[in-house]
């Protein structure tokens, strides 16, 4: 397996693990106040603290998980999988330090850092597709 389609995997399983610790923690919270199971802002907001977060963090992957595949598989599919190769596993890896600071805290300085992750997989995803054009 490629690092870009191990990339791609683990960031789609990695949305998939913060999808399923939302049910799991709205689950919690239904059987310990009897909330009904359409009671539940999908943002989160309804919530607060780590639930809200949470489901900021997993909305971020959704949103961000299409733009990264698209540019992924487009640099593979144009012939130049070694670019992408090259940088897809740093994404995730920015992708999942983002989304930890995310549930850690909303601080301040906590922002700026899960922000630094963010531009992080951006630069990353630009030098994928200046590579594919260079190369």
């Amino acid at each position: 397996m490629t690092p870009t389609l191990m990339a791609m995997i683990g960031f789609g399983l990695w949305t998939l693990l913060l999808s399923m610790t939302i049910a799991a923690t709205r689950s919690a919270i239904m059987m310990r106040s009897g909330r009904p199971a359409n009671g539940f802002s999908p943002t989160g907001e309804d919530l607060g603290g780590f639930p809200r977060r949470l489901a900021r963090a997993h909305a971020n992957c959704c949103e961000n998980l299409p733009i990264f595949v698209a540019i992924a598989l487009g640099v593979v599919l144009s012939g130049h999988s070694a670019v992408a190769d090259r940088y897809a596993l740093w994404v995730l890896y920015a992708r999942i330090f983002q989304s930890l600071i995310h549930l850690a805290s909303t601080s301040v300085p906590a922002v700026y850092l899960r922000f630094a992750f963010y531009l992080v997989q951006v630069l990353l995803l630009v030098l994928m597709v200046v590579g594919a054009f260079a190369g």
